[in-house]
């Protein structure tokens, strides 16, 4: 019984009518996951990193970043830009640099 009248053909020619080619009559390309290596990371190209916060951390986050879009006359403030702008100071600042070292020393 076919779905589609005028398609009942089984196969590798089944699916041709959604392709638009004909089937393939050579042998099977496998995916696999070797191949060519990743290209080198650009300038542009984005990583991801996360950070685990205490609950009360996280809150007190959001409350930070509601306030901070009241203040500038945005809708929101996201958690990506907070991180974004407290990295690119810590980067810039060797004052901010040193301070921020001396935290995680003393965390130790």
């Amino acid at each position: 019984m076919s779905i589609t009248p005028g398609h009942s053909e089984s196969g590798p020619k089944r699916f041709a009518h959604y392709t638009g080619t004909s089937p393939q009559t050579g042998p099977t390309q496998r995916l696999t996951p070797f191949g060519p290596p990743p290209a080198a990371p650009t300038r542009d190209r984005r990583t991801r990193r996360t950070v685990d916060l205490p609950l009360a951390t996280h809150r007190a986050l959001d409350v930070w970043q509601r306030e901070a879009a009241d203040r500038i006359g945005v809708a929101r403030v996201t958690g990506q830009e907070v991180l974004t702008a407290l990295i690119d100071q810590l980067l810039a600042d060797p004052k901010l640099s040193a301070q921020i070292t001396r935290s995680i020393q003393a965390r130790r």
